[in-house]
This record gives C-alpha cells, sequence and structure tokens, in this order.
C-alpha cells in the first residue's frame, strides 16, 4: 500500500471509504504521525506527541486507534521522552492494518473506482 499525500484526491476518497466503516482514525493517525515527524521544534514536539497520544493512543482516547496492549504501552513510555520516533511502531501498526484490511477493500469500493474512472476520463 502507498500510502503518501501525493494525491490529495486519494487520500480524501480514501478517507471518505473509511468514514463508511468507521474507521477513519486509522488514517488521521497515521498522517498525523507524518506531519509529527517533520516538527523541528523540541517545546512544539512535546506538546504534539502528548496530543497525538491523547487522542488516539490512549485508553478510551475519542479516535482510539486498534493497537494491542504491547504497542499501546511502548508508546505509553515512549511519552516519557518524546521524540520524533515516538509513535514509530504504533504507526507501522495501524499502517499494517489498513495495508492488509481497509486498503484492499477500499481498491475494490464503488467509491475508488469512480475515482478511477474520473481520474482516466480526464486524462483521455
Amino acid at each position: 500500500m502507498s500510502l503518501s499525500c501525493s494525491s490529495p484526491d486519494g487520500v480524501a476518497a480514501f478517507r471518505a471509504f473509511l468514514k463508511t466503516e468507521f474507521s477513519e482514525e486509522n488514517l488521521e493517525f497515521w498522517l498525523a504521525c507524518e506531519e509529527f515527524k517533520k516538527t523541528r521544534s523540541t517545546a512544539k514536539l512535546v506538546s504534539k506527541a502528548h496530543r497525538i497520544f491523547e487522542e488516539f493512543v490512549d485508553v478510551q482516547a475519542p479516535r482510539e486507534v486498534n493497537i494491542d496492549f504491547q504497542t499501546r504501552e511502548a508508546t505509553r513510555k515512549n511519552m516519557q521522552e518524546p521524540s520524533l520516533t515516538c509513535f514509530d511502531q504504533a504507526q507501522g501498526k495501524v499502517h499494517s492494518l489498513m495495508e492488509k484490511d481497509s486498503y484492499p477493500r477500499f481498491l475494490r469500493s464503488k467509491m475508488y473506482l469512480d475515482l478511477l474512472s474520473q481520474s482516466q476520463r480526464r486524462l483521455s
């Protein structure tokens, strides 16, 4: 699966598809982690890390991602001294989940096939 921000239409379509499956938090978390890795200010890094953790990773987070206990706890420990890599393990688990589950279904969905058809018409 190639999740990149190079195709805003593709990201938007995948996000819309995930909303229909009630799992858009996975993509939102993945994108938040990608944006987080671009942080250069140490002060901002700590506050952003805690915001991402509280929004997506913590138990009962408003947009809690589906990760195993060990990954959640390892990420919690990483919050003691946040770094640009503190979400790597959790982000990898979420990426793998989307790659094996949501993304293949998206590629077979009417939503994706319609997007592909529109794209091909624009090119011809």
